[in-house]
């Protein structure tokens, strides 16, 4: 009998049954007060009179009104590049021992404060997701079995005393010493920085382990699974982990990936959505009758919401000045929103380059849609990547085949704009049938794409390539394994150049 794992089972059943739901709109509002008093003397807070903004009779109406949106270029400029200088105070009290290091989908490379308030924050949503574990049907032995986290490196770079990597490398570094003999692939494999030979090294160790549960971006997990397969010879992955029962997916869209990631498996998982960022622990999912995500709204993190519409946006993708910004009691669902997110490493109104939309306003439930530099706008077609992934999802169907990634640009063929799609397949496919069926499903699903398509965007053409592509080209560009991903949407000039590659991996 599963002894150890009936007794966390239960626990786990208690703690959801004792622990009630908070009120999201006053978690946020006291969110919001705690974190101004408690950085009310830093640098910041003096420049933006937090003290007075806390005096109000509007916390929240005061502090949109006092301190302007912030996207990454301007707090580094103005605040963060003291922090890393090894100034303390800045945006949050004391000193910043971590850094998180984002080489992001659509811009350059980032240095993201860490605190030790995030960290512990980090640690107070991971155990509301376990709790959450209570209302999904898992037997009790799963709960004495040990979970894989595919990250980044936990050995972190010094940069001026800094310990600086990507926020999983970060996070699995600092994993509670309760938690480690559950942890795989362990702190050795954890920190080498060399992906190809991480990969290697959890397919030679992996008979050895009982896994139940993996995590991590779904390419990097698929990519894997089949290593472990190559090298132990099997049908699928369930031979050597029989008791793998929950995939905990994040950062990206898990539904291009789910047919290829089952051709592993001997049976489908319990699929579990997270929204982590290098800026904090934001969103997961809490229930299995729904893939969205609930925001953790008591934990760190305060939570503004830009109508993604125009006006609001300019047309590199950023907030306008004096956009319309919502708290959470003002959403609305189905409409899509701009994230703003201030929190407890001292982002203050920052624009984390997400936009989500509200599938249940009551239980504050999400889905992330896309990008706000990641959306094909060049001749008004309006697509965010939520209808390019159920565009390509429904080509999946119709050709009974995975299509896991795509990169779209909007470019010049001469004089006309059109645009061009790379796709992942894994079967053959006809380019030109697909390129006009996905441009009929995108015109009947996205009125503005439908009349572009009679004024400004000419044509539609697809190229289908294996998917190793995509990888490859990832690892040229520093952006295989840990959180990062790979950008669905390109700027033209830098599409040229992810053509350049690939013609000459096909030759």
């Amino acid at each position: 009998m599963a002894i150890i794992g009936e007794l966390i089972k239960a626990a786990i059943d208690f703690t959801d049954k004792v622990i009630k739901e908070p009120d999201p709109i006053e978690a946020q509002n006291e969110v919001l007060k705690e974190m101004l008093e408690k950085a009310a003397n830093t640098a910041f807070g003096k420049h933006y009179h937090f003290k007075e903004i806390l005096e109000s009779n509007n916390v929240a109406q005061a502090f949109a009104k006092a301190v302007p949106v912030f996207d990454y270029d301007r707090i580094e400029k103005e605040w963060w590049h003291r922090v890393v200088d090894n100034e303390t105070d800045v945006t949050w009290p004391g000193a910043v021992h971590y850094l998180a290091l984002s080489s992001g989908t659509t811009s350059h490379s980032k240095t993201i404060p860490v605190t030790d308030d995030m960290l512990a924050a980090i640690k107070r949503s991971g155990m509301q997701q376990v709790a959450a574990l209570a209302n999904f049907d898992l037997p009790a032995n799963f709960f004495e079995k040990q979970i894989l986290m595919l990250g980044s490196s936990t050995d972190l770079k010094d940069i001026n005393g800094h310990k600086a990597g990507e926020i999983s490398g970060i996070s699995a570094s600092n994993i509670p010493f309760w938690f480690r003999g559950y942890y795989k692939p362990g702190k050795d494999i954890a920190s080498i920085s060399d992906f190809d030979e991480k990969i290697k090294e959890i397919a030679r160790q992996a008979p050895s382990w009982d896994i139940g549960s993996l995590s991590g971006i779904p390419a990097w997990i698929e990519l894997m699974l089949k290593t472990i397969i190559k090298e132990h010879k099997l049908n699928n992955i369930h031979e050597i982990w029989p008791n793998l029962a929950v995939y905990t997916s994040g950062g990206v869209d898990f539904e291009p990936y789910r047919k290829s990631l089952e051709k592993l498996m001997a049976h489908p998982l319990i699929y579990i959505d997270t929204y982590l960022a290098s800026e904090g622990f934001m969103a997961m999912q809490k229930r299995p009758e729904t893939s969205s995500m609930a925001l953790v709204v008591d934990n760190g993190i305060y939570f503004e919401f830009v109508p993604f519409e125009e006006g609001n946006v300019t047309e590199d993708g950023s907030v306008a000045d004096g956009a319309e910004v919502l708290t959470l009691g003002q959403v609305e669902e189905g409409k899509e929103y701009i994230l703003l997110i201030s929190t407890v490493s001292g982002a203050w109104r920052y624009t984390i380059g997400d936009t989500v939309t509200f599938t249940d306003v009551n239980r504050h439930e999400i889905k992330i849609t896309g990008r706000t530099k990641q959306f094909l706008n060049v001749a008004g077609s309006q697509l965010s990547v939520l209808q390019m992934n159920k565009a390509i999802q429904e080509m999946c169907n119709k050709y009974n085949c995975s299509m896991e990634e795509f990169i779209v640009a909007t470019v010049h063929r001469g004089d006309d704009l059109i645009d061009r799609w790379y796709i992942s397949a894994d079967s053959e496919v006809d380019d030109a049938r697909l390129a006009k069926e996905l441009d009929e499903t995108l015109r009947n699903n996205n009125k503005n794409y439908a009349v572009a398509r009679t004024r400004a965007l000419k044509d539609v053409e697809v190229v289908t390539i294996p998917v190793e592509i995509f990888h490859r080209w990832a690892e040229t560009n520093k952006k295989l394994g840990g959180q990062v991903k790979i950008p669905r949407v390109l700027k033209e000039e830098q599409f040229l150049e992810w053509e350049e590659f690939v013609n000459k991996a096909l030759n």
